[in-house]
């Protein structure tokens, strides 16, 4: 019985130490940040600015570096100018694949690259002239990204985020203008 005891006790000690190298696998946390965006249509802006927020989840394999993370981000973007509102604002999911690599106990850098899917809020806008300003309901586009790691909990990343199809069409009776919304990110996120 004494065997017996000494065998679960240890089995019970080797099950514990293993459990928080597990837990490590996956991290939950909190990311936002700034959108500078960029659309070609005449008389606007280079650049404007917007923001998004919300919740991560990064999934790690320890001594690999390589990894998986999302978030659910609400997201604005884009520009108002005279009479003409092109800014959006939805939800944002990007899904990328992370590679990190580890310079020490407490500094890392990673490189990124995934989908984006971008669902759109708000709708189209009808001019009493008959022109009309489409604003696509749901789009997806490619993410780039490369960051740092900072105290095992704290990551500043750079993104660019690239539509596959159009954000916006202007039609008028004569033509359809499309222009995609670009976007730079630059984003903070704590993982608990």
């Amino acid at each position: 019985m004494k065997k017996f005891f000494s065998v679960f006790m240890i089995a019970v000690c080797c099950m514990a130490l293993a459990m928080p190298a597990q837990a490590q696998l996956i991290k939950f946390g909190v990311k936002g940040g700034v959108n500078l965006s960029k659309l070609k249509f005449e008389g606007m802006k280079d650049n404007s600015t917007g923001f998004f927020f919300g919740p991560m989840a990064e999934i790690t394999i320890p001594v690999i570096g390589l990894g998986v993370d999302g978030a659910l981000l609400y997201s604005q973007k884009g520009d108002k100018m005279e009479g003409l509102d092109m800014k959006q604002s939805g939800l944002d999911i990007p899904v990328n694949l992370k590679y990190s690599i580890g310079l020490g106990s407490m500094l890392g850098i990673y490189v990124a690259a995934g989908p984006d899917f971008f669902f759109n809020f708000k709708g189209d806008k009808n001019f009493e002239d008959g022109r009309k300003l489409e604003s696509k309901k749901a789009q997806v586009g490619i993410n780039v990204g490369a960051g740092v790691k900072l105290v095992r909990h704290l990551q500043i990343g750079f993104n660019y985020t690239i539509p596959c199809g159009d954000s916006f069409t202007w039609k008028s009776a004569s033509e359809a203008i499309g222009t995609k919304n670009k976007t730079w990110q630059i984003s903070a996120a704590y993982l608990f």
